[in-house]
């Protein structure tokens, strides 16, 4: 997290050559590569240690929330030496040194999984994820017209260890996609017959996708903290001074380094959620994982919105302090102010995005679709992500919108009208810009998800959470 100051890392900038040819090709075929391996690791790592846990995840349900408690904290711990050691062995021995300690780091990892191969509990490919959905969808549809009669329970899917006696009276028009048609009406709307487990395998699926909808907004803020957290660090003083040996010692963080806050708190947060928190909910509310996914979940969402406040607070104490950057009276506002919305943030964070994780895995039916439920997680962050830049822009042109308006107001009338049209966000410059206004915005539109979130999670009924 603590870097020395020294180099010119402005010379090595303007120095840099635009990569061209096969340069750039082999790039961008690395970063390609790298977002594909991604995607296939971490929801598939993630449901295979899972799956180990079977055929009785009942009786092993504590332990399975331990693995996926465990697994978050394996990530958190690789998180914090890829933007700490990593990013120092970047900066003083030079990128390629960087790429080649990576790499050495997934050839052992890929060898440790190959080392297990005999050991593993695994599940046979059944085939492609999205065909018996789409059968479910197109079945249903072409018997649409069909009198749909009581359903006789399939007693081998109704002894299911993860099913849910509650989605069975949900969506009832995807039942007829299980529907035997008689052949002298097969012309009148025939189809193929799903079987009850793929019905109600797409129940769940359709049942999930509101409660993956109030993690997008989440999301969204960890994008924030990535990118317009630490600009506001690089405007502050990031310089510690500390006295040792009765000597005064001076030391820079960099403000990217604020990154690896969270995942410094998480590494002894994680263990002391499933040490010290679980076994006290435990007994309050009976259950083996202490409270249920969704519970964790809600908590994570709620705890974002004081991070969102936290850094508005902040935000408007520098622009207070400093308002155009180049006051020179007194000191700037040290980085470590900064420090409290990380933090909030690392530990929403933790009940968030392992609540999330865990409650999509269970919701699959018994030997279907656990790792396309787990990557439904991952689709959440690319969608905030997205939201992001989208937000971003949105609210420029609604302010610059709304600027330009005042401006012409106040010339009418004689008066001045401020610094520029570019919006809260346009300037390019946050001694410009409004960023306070903006985190303002996060934390109102956090806290009615987190509402929308609890209406959704009390509609969802299912004997999993």
């Amino acid at each position: 997290m603590v870097v020395g100051t020294s180099g010119d890392h402005q010379h090595q900038a303007e120095s840099c050559e635009q990569a061209k040819g096969y340069k750039a090709v082999m790039f961008f075929a690395a970063l390609y590569l790298v977002a594909l391996g991604s995607g296939c690791l971490k929801p598939n790592i993630i449901s295979h240690g899972a799956d180990q846990f079977r055929p009785n995840p009942r009786r092993h349900r504590h332990l399975l929330s331990s693995y996926f408690n465990a697994a978050y904290f394996a990530f958190c711990t690789g998180q914090l030496v890829a933007v700490t050691l990593l990013v120092w062995l970047q900066t003083y021995s030079g990128m390629d040194v960087g790429f080649g300690v990576s790499a050495a780091a997934m050839a052992v990892g890929l060898l440790c999984l190959l080392s297990g191969t005999s050991l593993y509990c695994c599940s046979p490919p059944r085939g492609s994820i999205f065909t018996p959905i789409a059968q479910v969808f197109v079945a249903a549809y072409t018997k649409r017209k069909q009198i749909c009669t009581s359903k006789v329970q399939n007693p081998q899917f109704a002894t299911s260890t993860t099913s849910s006696n509650v989605t069975t009276t949900k969506f009832r028009f995807l039942d007829k996609a299980c529907m035997k048609v008689e052949e002298g009406r097969r012309s009148g709307g025939g189809g193929r017959e799903c079987s009850e487990g793929e019905v109600e395998q797409v129940k769940k699926i359709v049942s999930v996708i509101p409660i993956l909808g109030c993690t997008i907004i989440w999301n969204t803020i960890l994008a924030q903290l990535q990118t317009f957290s630490v600009q506001q660090g690089s405007l502050m003083n990031t310089h510690i001074h500390m006295n040792m040996s009765h000597r005064r010692h001076s030391f820079s963080i960099p403000p990217a380094s604020l990154q690896a806050i969270p995942y410094i708190l998480l590494i002894f947060l994680v263990p002391l959620y499933e040490l010290a928190f679980v076994p006290a909910a435990r007994k309050l509310t009976r259950r083996p994982s202490g409270i249920s996914p969704l519970q964790r979940v809600g908590i994570g969402l709620f705890l974002s919105t004081f991070s969102m406040i936290c850094a508005a607070l902040v935000e408007a104490k520098r622009r207070r302090h400093d308002p155009v950057g180049i006051n020179i009276s007194k000191e700037k506002m040290s980085i470590l102010w900064i420090a409290p919305q990380f933090l909030i943030f690392g530990v929403s964070e933790m009940f968030t995005a392992v609540g999330l994780i865990e409650f999509f895995y269970m919701q699959s039916l018994e030997g279907t679709m656990q790792s396309f439920m787990t990557a439904m997680t991952y689709c959440s962050y690319s969608f905030g992500f997205y939201l992001s830049s989208v937000l971003v822009s949105v609210v420029n042109k609604v302010t610059s919108h709304n600027d330009s308006s005042r401006r012409s107001r106040g010339s009418d009338g004689g008066g001045g009208g401020g610094g520029g049209g570019g919006g809260w966000l346009g300037h390019n410059d946050l001694n410009q810009d409004r960023l306070d206004l903006f985190y303002w915005l996060l934390a109102a539109l956090s806290l009615l998800n987190f509402l929308n979130y609890i209406f959704w999670s009390r509609r969802y009924y299912s004997n999993n959470i």
